[in-house]
């Protein structure tokens, strides 16, 4: 297989990563719940990375629900898609140097990260909806999160993710006919 004939074999079997970003529909729901508790901002920040933590056996089993090969391991452009995840990991630690020292800004530099790390995923997956979200989904959360409370992005956040769920729906019904 020729690259564009890989890029079409992962965007079609992974369906765009939509397993993943419905997965994050719940996370940033449960982020919200968290949000809107009268806990203090420290605790609040901690259950936030707490809630993060099961996107992937989410994902897993909404992959499984949806028909998705959540491995789709015949594909070498697989590996690629997990180290666009991967990265963003990496960029975590500059939420974990936020927790303490500008607490209340923490979800603002989560959703920044999120929003910014699905760019590569547009070139992977041949998606205008990712490429365009990868840059107004941190450009939102930005301006929200210096604007409004933490709650307030965090609904911003599930619109976002609800949006996109739709436009990959529609994305992936185009390449499966």
């Amino acid at each position: 297989m020729d690259l564009d004939e890989l890029r079409n074999d992962c965007a079609l079997k992974q369906k765009k990563g939509l397993h993943i970003i419905l997965a994050s529909i719940v996370i940033w729901i449960a982020v919200f719940c968290v949000h809107l508790t009268d806990l203090p901002i420290l605790t609040k920040n901690l259950l936030t990375f707490c809630c993060t933590a099961p996107l992937l056996p989410l994902s897993f089993i909404l992959s499984k629900i949806i028909k998705v090969d959540f491995q789709n391991k015949g594909n070498p452009l697989t590996n690629l898609g997990v180290l666009f995840s991967v990265n963003q990991i990496l960029y975590l630690l500059i939420a974990m140097w936020i927790y303490p020292t500008v607490p209340e800004k923490m979800l603002m530099v989560i959703a920044i990260i999120f929003g910014a790390h699905l760019m590569p995923y547009s070139w992977l997956y041949k998606s205008k909806s990712y490429f365009i979200l990868s840059i107004i989904i941190p450009i939102a959360a930005l301006i929200i999160g210096l604007k409004f409370e933490p709650f307030v992005l965090a609904i911003l956040m599930i619109g976002f993710e609800v949006l996109f769920s739709i436009l990959l729906i529609n994305e992936v019904k185009k390449i499966e006919k």
